[in-house]
């Protein structure tokens, strides 16, 4: 009877904990927004097909600028960690590490 209840609990705790989440870890690593953010959002998320290009009135609007994406940035870590982020799903991991990284590091303007 207790080698069934511990195989149940590694059994679930496998099972449970193989949920969609993004971690990351930016320690090692920094991002720079006009080398690396900046052309990543441009061709992802604001070109003139993106979602959030000028005029956008999409989530948080346009992300153009390095202001619009400063002034957003909570809501971009959120949106790009949780894996909501770009809706066409087409960002990879390297790539999100990208964004989440410079937001993580302060989110400069360099």
């Amino acid at each position: 009877m207790y080698k069934k209840i511990i195989l149940s609990v590694a059994l679930s705790s496998t099972l449970f904990g193989c949920a969609k989440t993004f971690t990351t870890d930016c320690s090692t690593s920094s991002k720079s927004f006009s080398k690396d953010v900046s052309p990543l959002i441009a061709s992802s998320c604001s070109n003139q097909q993106g979602c959030h290009a000028k005029g956008s009135n999409q989530g948080c609007g346009p992300l153009t600028t390095y202001a619009q994406i400063s002034n957003n940035k909570s809501s971009i870590r959120s949106s790009v960690s949780s894996g909501s982020m770009h809706q066409n799903g087409n960002l990879s991991s390297a790539q999100k590490n990208t964004i989440i990284f410079w937001i993580d590091a302060g989110a400069a303007n360099d």
